[in-house]
């Protein structure tokens, strides 16, 4: 009876359930894994390389894809054993990891289906993605009605300004969501690269939501308190088992690769944190990596458009510009993480200093 007791007890702590869900979601991703990897190519839904990259990547080509589903399951399964399922961020953030799961979900089975590194039309997808984060949006504005959201913009190293937005949030929330998702996305290059860079974001973002959601640790830190964003801390800490354990199989030579399903749905999950837990500034240091990654793209479309050819990177992403310079890739995806856990640090290091 006495151990019983305790034991019930000792899941109310937001952190033992945690650490559950973390241990949760690597067990069911290590033990499932080589089963999804066995199916996925006995029906031969393999990775279709661009002839217009590195020559290296051409090795590539068949290598089992569309491994976000199992960082999905392995994240959402957790949630639903050890999550409070009455609480509208845990759901809103799940629902936001299935539903643009499946925009890259249908853009992984167009490339299958059509045997092409190109899946839905570009400005298709994107719409698809701007529909959906509007979406979610307006759920956060209801949710602000009911005084579960606040409206105000909270910026790092300022205590005391804090702009009202109202609806103005709803272009603001699209936008950080839309991009986060297309960031990771462009990150997915590499074996190894996207999947480590989310788990260290995925990591200190699960240490953000537990401190604003901790009446405690807010207070001394100067940090808007967010209630409902603590019971996240159980989703986070899921995520980051999902993927530890998709990394087993994705670190160099893949053996499996996440495909849109997996990288828009993290890149869009990642965000949505941030955005719930009035984070959204720490989102970019975060992720900085993903910004470079879509600065670089983005920099080197519009140069060459505007000299008509010429080009600032030798290929973007940034990633693909190394690797050009005959840097190996295994080293390429291991300075990156560092400079993804550089990042970390620093945006962490930001709540002392207000």
């Amino acid at each position: 009876m006495f151990h019983a007791f305790f034991s019930l007890n000792l899941l109310r702590y937001i952190t033992v359930r945690t650490a559950l869900a973390g241990a949760t979601a690597l067990l069911l991703t290590m033990v499932f894994g080589p089963v999804f990897i066995r199916g996925l190519r006995r029906f031969q839904i393999g990775q279709h390389v661009r002839t217009d990259g590195p020559a290296a990547h051409l090795s590539k080509q068949g290598t089992p894809t569309m491994g976000g589903l199992l960082i999905i399951v392995s994240t959402l399964v957790p949630t639903l054993l050890w999550g409070d399922l009455t609480n509208a961020y845990v759901l809103l953030t799940m629902g936001t990891m299935i539903v643009f799961g499946g925009i890259g979900f249908l853009d992984d089975y167009i490339k299958i289906r059509k045997k092409q590194s190109l899946g839905l039309i570009a400005r298709r997808k994107l719409l698809f993605q701007i529909l959906l984060a509007g979406a979610f949006a307006l759920l956060v504005m209801a949710l602000s009605a009911n005084g579960d959201f606040d409206l105000h913009l909270f910026f790092p190293f300022l205590k005391h300004w804090a702009p009202y937005l109202g609806w103005i949030y709803v272009p603001w929330i699209a936008f950080i969501v839309v991009s986060s998702s297309n960031a990771v996305n462009l990150a997915d290059g590499l074996d190894g690269l996207a999947i480590g860079l989310t788990l260290i974001s995925a990591a200190a973002l699960t240490a953000l939501t537990y401190i604003v959601g901790h009446a405690g640790f807010s207070k001394f830190l100067w940090i808007a308190r967010v209630p409902l964003a603590a019971e996240l801390t159980v989703f986070g800490g899921a995520l980051v088992g999902a993927c530890l354990g998709f990394l087993w199989f994705n670190s160099h030579p893949a053996q499996l690769y996440m495909g849109d399903v997996g990288a828009l749905s993290l890149g869009a999950t990642l965000a949505v944190i941030a955005i719930l837990i009035k984070q959204e500034f720490l989102m970019v240091a975060v992720g900085g990596v993903f910004i470079l990654e879509a600065l670089s793209v983005l920099l080197q479309v519009s140069y060459f458009k505007a000299t008509k050819g010429k080009r600032i990177f030798k290929m973007a992403p940034l990633h693909h510009h190394f690797e050009l310079l005959g840097w190996p890739e295994e080293k390429v995806v291991v300075r990156f993480w560092i400079l993804g856990i550089i990042f970390a640090f620093f945006a962490l290091a930001t709540l002392k200093l207000r």
